[in-house]
């Protein structure tokens, strides 16, 4: 399986904009300074994001874009799913008529992998947002207290 950087960045920048966005809208420039993405592309994951109303943008001076919700209630797995992230980890198309084999029949692990892919994304929306801000102001707190 493989996370493509699309959804790597969908994740990056919506936890950006958690983190800095919410006293003001976050601009895609500074997300994209910030994070070390282009900004064209930072332009094309948040035409999805919008779309999917995981975020609202602000037109005019100070304007960008800030969640539309709680980070608290953002699950990864939304915003995989807004941008059309798959999280794939068969080795076939799960298509009927072809399957792992190409000629109908399953491979022998086929199952095996369409329950991790479940897994998987069980996993992805049970965690949101702020988990992810959280757990990374504890692991800033632990490498203070180390130095």
């Amino acid at each position: 399986m493989k996370i493509t950087s699309r959804g790597r960045y969908a994740v990056l920048a919506m936890v950006d904009i958690a983190k800095h966005g919410e006293s003001s809208p976050c601009s895609l420039a500074h997300i994209s300074i910030r994070q070390n993405i282009s900004l064209s592309y930072l332009e094309q994951i948040f035409n999805d994001l919008k779309k999917a109303e995981l975020v609202r943008s602000q037109r005019g001076p100070g304007g960008g874009y800030k969640l539309s919700k709680n980070s608290s209630d953002i699950r990864i797995l939304e915003i995989f799913d807004a941008i059309d992230e798959k999280i794939k980890t068969t080795g076939c198309g799960n298509n009927p008529k072809a399957f792992c084999s190409g000629n109908g029949k399953k491979c022998l692990t086929h199952n095996f992998w369409e329950e991790l892919e479940g897994v998987i994304g069980n996993y992805l929306n049970s965690v949101n947002l702020s988990d992810l801000i959280e757990n990374n102001a504890k692991m800033n707190i632990g490498n203070e207290l180390r130095q």
